[in-house]
């Protein structure tokens, strides 16, 4: 049936990778589960006392459940960009999950110590000096396009977590189209989910973001290894 051609061929290629993407995508969102939980007691809390309570465990389990997590949908979409051959995605996922663990966790801290600095930033100057407040807001916009670079470099090569974190941070700063791409890319994705059609958040977001993030940095990995051969 792979091999067939025309209009049958390509409903089953379109099938094939729909249910790459929903199936990664619902494990990658299986696994982050109680994060959601937690960001929707938040989004429905009327006594704002009470965020502290959430926002501790929240913050907790970022780098324990969602940076793994996110590893290895990442992983899966280097599989998918590089044309791979699909062992089973549960199984893939689940190893990547596993192989890349303690990686991932100590890399999940320090990003969200990173965001942690951020958000504390933003809320302080809010109300106190609106310049200072945008300017944040744009490191935001440079601290969430060098988290998902970091994804992208940390599933292609093998190197200690001081040199991922260094690489994908320059090739942040360094690669404008990169930026661009994956800011774009990325924030679109992002508003359509959480603005529009909130039902492809556990179906499509995660995989959409990962499969157009590592797409976008590939590229640049390739053109980058061609001049240098």
């Amino acid at each position: 049936m792979k091999n067939s051609s025309g209009l049958a061929g390509g409903f089953f290629a379109i099938s094939e990778w729909i249910m790459r993407f929903s199936l990664s995508n619902l494990l990658w969102a299986l696994f982050n589960l109680p994060i959601g939980l937690l960001l929707l007691s938040l989004l429905y809390l009327e006594n704002g006392s009470g965020a502290l309570y959430l926002a501790v465990p929240l913050v907790v389990l970022l780098p324990i459940l969602f940076f793994p997590a996110t590893t290895a949908l990442f992983a899966k979409a280097r599989e998918w960009v590089r044309n791979e051959e699909d062992v089973g995605t549960t199984q893939s996922f689940f190893s990547h999950y596993k192989n890349n663990y303690k990686m991932s966790l100590l890399s999940g801290l320090i990003f969200v110590i990173l965001w942690g600095v951020l958000a504390a930033d933003i809320y302080y100057f809010s109300s106190r000096n609106s310049m200072l407040m945008n300017l944040f807001l744009v490191l935001g916009i440079l601290l969430f396009v060098w988290t998902l670079n970091f994804f992208s470099v940390a599933v292609h090569y093998h190197m200690k977590l001081g040199a991922l974190l260094k690489h994908s941070f320059f090739i942040t700063i360094g690669s404008p189209l990169l930026f661009i791409a994956v800011a774009i890319s990325a924030g679109i994705i992002l508003y359509i989910s959480l603005y529009m059609f909130q039902v492809i958040i556990p179906l499509f977001t995660g995989s959409l973001v990962s499969f157009l993030a590592f797409s976008a940095y590939y590229r640049l990995h390739l053109k980058l290894s061609n001049k240098t051969s």
